[in-house]
């Protein structure tokens, strides 16, 4: 699910890292489709960009983003871009009614959960010839495929690793990071054995967004969201409640609490109550501003444990074009620059947004942090949830009944055939 509420600076090592907070996190379109997501038959005019183009960004993206098109209006002198900043909280509302209202900018920063609900509006534009998809990660690319039609591009992205402290992992045992189910239980186990903390490791006991964290385990257990069609759920499946069981295991097992306080992850990961969580980039920053310098040489990160696959869940932006556009042709010139790996650098130096195109991450502004390759590196093995109408509504009904499952002990297959129903009863929306 991606709020979009919320947006922190936050900084470690030689990079910011930062992200909008998604709920956080957004997403789109997941691998549970086979769908290529075509290109249209247009293709984009040679020469430089003309004439007037406005665009909508979110958050600290849409206060960033005119320093950025500067650079855009160097390299193309005719054209004149105006960038208006939108508050996440109003984003939503100000597209639906624009889109009624046939206002809609010419192009725009797009939370990934909408792209699904936008497109079948009828408001996006399809992605014409010439983008080369190859260059980006795979998980982020999907996010732009609605109905097999590809509509804009992935513009930045983020995704979700543990983080762990590597002194007290020491003193628990482990030189090196688990690598699969068993490694991060026997973690978990030891961390609170050996290295005197509460817990071994903090997990969302259900709640807003909990599902973000919850589904890494089931994709790698094998689980899909829908089926290759996206018309049919597929959550009460023996590889949905194979990775509910094992989450539902450390609480079981009181490796992880319930009871945690809220806001408090920073706080307990810096004084060792609870040395491990599963987040995004942004945290890093975050501990560490908890921490000081002292902490830094010990926050450590490692890839979503293995059991079938090592998956994580990808988060970010995309960027489009509308239909409705009188600039068309230009407006597709500024997303293919915006795509370009230089850009995506510049970006990144720029907002902290980590790229969605592959290339941009052998910048040395990336490539020399200590943290951030291990991202760039589970970017291969991530998935979003599918760009259908009604996600977000569905991610809440998952929500609650992941919360009875950690909190109430609801059994792993009842969680998934309820999760199962519910959904069902929602459908998935759309013409």
């Amino acid at each position: 699910m991606f709020t979009h509420s919320i947006r922190r600076r936050l900084v470690i090592g030689s990079a910011a890292l930062t992200a909008a907070a998604l709920a956080l996190g957004g997403c789109g379109r997941s691998n549970d489709t086979k769908e290529s997501g075509s290109q249209a038959t247009t293709t984009v005019s040679q020469g430089p960009a003309t004439g007037n183009l406005t665009v909508w960004a979110m958050g600290t993206e849409g206060e960033n983003l005119p320093k950025l098109m500067e650079q855009f209006k160097q390299a193309n002198p005719g054209v004149n871009v105006t960038v208006t900043p939108i508050p996440w909280d109003a984003a939503h509302n100000k597209f639906t009614t624009a889109i009624t209202a046939n206002t809609l900018p010419d192009a725009a920063m797009v939370g990934t959960t909408w792209m699904g609900e936008f497109a079948d509006l009828g408001a996006l534009d399809p992605t014409p010839q010439g983008f080369d998809n190859s260059g980006f990660y795979p998980g982020a690319l999907d996010t732009t495929k609605v109905g097999g039609t590809q509509y804009g591009v992935p513009w930045y992205v983020e995704t979700r690793l543990v983080f762990y402290r590597k002194d007290l992992a020491a003193k628990a045992g482990f030189s090196t990071p688990p690598t699969d189910w068993d490694g991060l239980k026997a973690m978990a186990k030891a961390m609170k054995d050996k290295a005197g903390a509460k817990y071994g490791i903090n997990l969302q006991p259900g709640g807003d967004g909990s599902w973000q964290t919850v589904m890494p385990f089931a994709w790698s257990a094998g689980a899909n969201i829908t089926d290759d069609s996206q018309k049919q759920f597929t959550f009460d499946t023996p590889e949905m409640q194979e990775g509910l069981k094992y989450y539902q295991s450390f609480f079981t097992e009181k490796l992880a609490g319930t009871d945690l306080p809220p806001n408090q992850t920073e706080a307990q990961f810096v004084n060792g109550q609870v040395p491990m969580f599963i987040s995004g980039p942004w945290m890093a920053g975050s501990v560490a501003k908890v921490g000081g310098d002292a902490i830094k040489p010990n926050i450590g990160v490692f890839q979503i444990p293995k059991n079938k696959t090592s998956t994580s869940f990808v988060g970010g932006s995309d960027f489009v074009v509308f239909k409705a556009s009188k600039n068309k042709d230009s407006a597709w010139k500024l997303v293919k620059w915006l795509s370009d790996p230089k850009t995506q650098a510049a970006w990144f130096k720029l907002s902290s947004d980590l790229p969605a195109v592959k290339s941009a991450w052998q910048d040395p502004s990336i490539a020399s942090d200590p943290l951030l390759p291990v991202f760039g590196k589970q970017l291969e093995d991530a998935k979003a949830p599918p760009a259908i109408v009604n996600w977000e509504q569905v991610a809440k009904a998952f929500d609650t009944e992941v919360e009875k499952m950690a909190k109430s002990g609801q059994s792993p297959a009842d969680t998934a055939k309820a999760i199962q129903t519910k959904a069902s009863q929602i459908g998935t929306g759309g013409s």
